[in-house]
């Protein structure tokens, strides 16, 4: 089979067809019956994964490791995989395999064995002839294991820098597409084409949309995957079900118990290396616009009607039209003290690396509520969490407040866990009340359960045709008419950036932030210990 030289269009699967082809799982029936890797295989034919920008650190360190997690689990078909790996530099097939071996040490038994292939590909992004070897590589692949009794199906994973998008996009809109294959002699649409995208997907709302509307018109919706990772992670992904699946959570959760809610993403190193980069987008672009605005809407949009992908992503743009425009008095920056010591960084960079945000929604469950979105780097420790701070209690005879509000806490990272801070009384013969908390530590309870990675989920999801867990394009969109403003006045000098000192918690001013605009109270002298440490 010939790879096309001229761009053809290539109608969308039919619903039957793709369900055909790879059916949608909901996200709370993802079970098996039979444990076996057969059982958990994703079937519908011959299956191409194509990895462009395969020489580069994304690839190495996260896309490569999670296709052959897929596979060593089984979630993949053995005889009919092949992985195509495509970028500039000049490698073989071995000294890639050995790149990646060399980085997570992985068992030459899966990945060298003789059902595992993986195939690399050097040419450059901008012209054709490297794109039509790829495609007749494909093709021969295809012709090899499947001949025409069964579909065949292609993911085309875009781990390239996003200016080179809409370059790389069209070439394999061009060359590469998947042609309609042929099953019992008979022209039908059993197969697929799926291209996953990485954030971040543009810089404001102006660039996002350019970027959107070229993407656009060389792929269906149903076609792009905008894969943002936090979305896989384990916590991120029990949020439906722990907030709807809980009785006792749905009268909880609303304004008239909540005093407010913090996301939060801190780490305890600096740009390390990547200063050049970081400096182009700052924390608010890196972290918060796209990652914890994600959270937000899983930990405040309504119930959706099912699990079906576009019911749930329905309900996260509401939620995200229901935002405030986002006010300087709300807004505290800062940029850690040495950061513009890296070479790389301009020396008169004016780039957040740290940003404290309140966001108000304007709807009927959460009015009032303050949402305080924080990330940076260089602080005094690394986590993830989701922050639910609940009132005072009316009648106060136990003088609770001494002790601290009560609190629900979802840590995504390290050490996943949910924990509820109570009060309790201390044991022994006086009652004296005093803080603790009810535990799901994951690393305690599901100590024989492999939580996996989040770019597994994405990827296995991708290839399963489930988007729930991916960014719409009307989705996109709003988060940025959310931020762009902002980041139009910091951009523009209008809003400045504190120093803070490296391994601190940051400005001083974000805490007072927290304290008098969020009215978030803090618990002096109260830490939670994951139960893996505390032995």
């Amino acid at each position: 089979m010939s790879p096309p030289t001229t761009e053809t269009t290539v109608a969308p699967p039919s619903a039957a067809a793709r369900e055909l082809a790879s059916p949608v799982v909901p996200l709370v029936s993802r079970q098996f019956d039979d444990a076996s890797p057969q059982a958990r295989t994703v079937a519908g034919g011959c299956l191409s994964v194509i990895l462009l920008g395969a020489s580069g650190d994304l690839a190495k360190k996260k896309t490569f490791p999670a296709i052959f997690n897929l596979y060593k689990q089984g979630f993949l078909p053995n005889d009919q995989l092949q992985i195509f790996g495509y970028a500039r530099s000049k490698m073989t097939d071995t000294e890639l395999r050995n790149r990646i071996r060399g980085y997570r040490d992985m068992e030459d038994s899966w990945i060298l064995s003789c059902s595992w292939q993986v195939t690399y590909i050097s040419g450059p992004y901008d012209e054709e002839s490297g794109y039509i070897k790829l495609s007749e590589q494909i093709a021969s692949h295809e012709n090899n294991k499947c001949g025409t009794t069964c579909s065949t199906r292609r993911l085309f994973y875009l781990a390239l820098p996003p200016s080179v998008y809409p370059l790389v996009s069209r070439m394999v809109r061009k060359h590469c597409m998947n042609p309609h294959s042929l099953v019992f002699g008979v022209h039908v649409t059993g197969g697929w084409s799926r291209v996953v995208v990485e954030k971040p997907f543009g810089k404001d709302l102006a660039s996002s949309e350019d970027l959107s509307s070229e993407l656009g018109k060389l792929f269906t919706e149903d076609q792009l995957y905008r894969i943002d990772h936090y979305l896989g992670k384990e916590i991120v992904q029990n949020l439906l079900v722990m907030r709807f699946a809980n009785r006792f959570f749905v009268p909880l959760w609303n304004r008239d118990n909540i005093a407010n809610i913090q996301i939060v993403f801190k780490e305890d190193f600096g740009t390390e290396g990547r200063g050049g980069y970081f400096d182009e987008y700052g924390i608010i672009r890196d972290i918060i616009q796209n990652h914890l605005l994600q959270v937000l809407c899983l930990v405040t949009m309504e119930k959706p009607v099912s699990l079906t992908p576009e019911h749930v992503r329905d309900e996260k743009v509401k939620v995200l039209r229901a935002v405030q425009p986002i006010r300087d008095e709300d807004v505290v920056l800062g940029q850690y003290e040495g950061y513009k010591d890296d070479p790389t960084v301009p020396k008169d960079s004016v780039t957040p690396t740290f940003a404290s945000i309140i966001l108000h929604i304007n709807n009927e469950r959460w009015d009032g509520v303050p949402f305080i979105m924080k990330a940076g780097k260089a602080l005094d420790s690394r986590k993830a969490e989701i922050r639910v701070q609940f009132k005072d209690v009316p009648g106060d005879i136990f003088k609770c407040q001494k002790q601290g509000r009560n609190e629900f806490v979802m840590r995504l990272q390290p050490s996943e866990a949910m924990y509820m801070k109570l009060t309790v009384k201390q044991p022994g013969l006086d009652m004296k009340a005093t803080q603790s908390e009810l535990d799901l530590s994951y690393q305690q309870r599901y100590q024989d359960v492999v939580i996996p990675e989040a770019y597994e989920r994405l990827i296995l999801d991708t290839i399963r045709g489930d988007q729930q867990h991916f960014v719409r394009r009307d989705e996109l969109r709003v988060a940025w008419e959310i931020f762009t403003p902002l980041l139009h006045r910091i951009d523009e000098g209008k809003l400045k950036a504190v120093p803070y000192e490296q391994g601190s918690r940051g400005p001083k001013e974000a805490d007072e932030l927290l304290n008098v605009r969020a009215g978030y109270v803090r618990t002096d002298g109260y830490i939670w210990i994951p139960p893996s440490l505390k032995a």
